[in-house]
């Protein structure tokens, strides 16, 4: 019984997935009046709860902790191919909703991208439970993401394949045209926050995968292919998403 209720939930899910177009992931940066945030944060969590609590429209909050960042919101919403966008939640009682719950408490800075999963890449191989995430994001030089992808990106795919093969990590590429060095974007899940303070030995893994040496060829083609990059920790607020904490491998396929 527990197992058709599972594949019931996750049928929506799974059928969208099967139409072999891409998933995207929709990442909608909210600021929030800071003499507003009980309102909001009320707000944010009915409005969730009543209309992105599960299946491809479902939406997780997360607070952002340091950078440019830190003190704003990010709602999530997804994982869906571009063909399902359109189905999205948009009646009058949702969107009288969310002005009148959300929207009303926001500044005017908001930033919405549009990130490209690429599970041949990604290492979802096991259900996990979302708590902190850890997001590096590259800002990738003009005419240069085919060679960054190729020089870059697979040969730290293939060292984290080969020497920490239980890391589940995240691979997405932004699919608009931007200049705000959020190209690329490769997300570390972890439980706690002891896991940044673990000792970093990619380097050393990275000479055993790819020989001796091989790490300053690594630096030059970075420097020639990226502008630059930022790390952003994310913690998730159940008690503001829809969705729930609950990752299930097979939809991030």
């Amino acid at each position: 019984m527990k197992k058709l209720l599972c594949t019931l939930l996750l049928l929506p899910i799974l059928t969208l997935a099967q139409t072999n177009e891409a998933l995207v992931i929709e990442n909608v940066m909210l600021t929030v009046n800071p003499e507003k945030i009980v309102e909001f944060e009320a707000g944010i969590a009915s409005h969730n709860k009543k209309f992105h609590s599960d299946g491809p429209y479902g939406a997780r909050v997360y607070n952002v902790l340091n950078g440019k960042n830190a003190g704003k919101y990010m709602l999530i919403m997804g994982p869906l191919p571009w063909s399902a966008m359109d189905g999205r939640p948009s009646s009058k009682e949702h969107t009288d909703d969310n002005n009148n719950n959300i929207n009303k408490y926001l500044t005017p800075e908001v930033e919405v991208n549009y990130m490209k999963m690429h599970p041949e890449l990604s290492n979802f191989s096991k259900d996990f439970e979302i708590n902190k995430v850890s997001v590096f994001m590259i800002d990738v030089k003009r005419n240069k993401f085919m060679e960054f992808m190729d020089k870059v990106v697979n040969k730290v795919v293939k060292t984290y394949k080969e020497k920490m093969p239980d890391e589940i990590y995240g691979i997405y590429s932004n699919t608009m045209n931007n200049m705000d060095g959020m190209d690329f974007a490769w997300v570390d899940f972890f439980d706690n926050s002891s896991w940044l303070g673990r000792e970093d030995k990619f380097l050393q893994y990275f000479e055993e995968v790819h020989g001796a040496g091989s790490f300053s060829q690594f630096l030059a083609d970075v420097e020639a292919t990226t502008d630059g990059e930022r790390t952003e920790i994310w913690t998730l607020r159940k008690d503001l998403s829809g969705a729930n904490a609950k990752v299930i491998a097979a939809t991030r396929q």
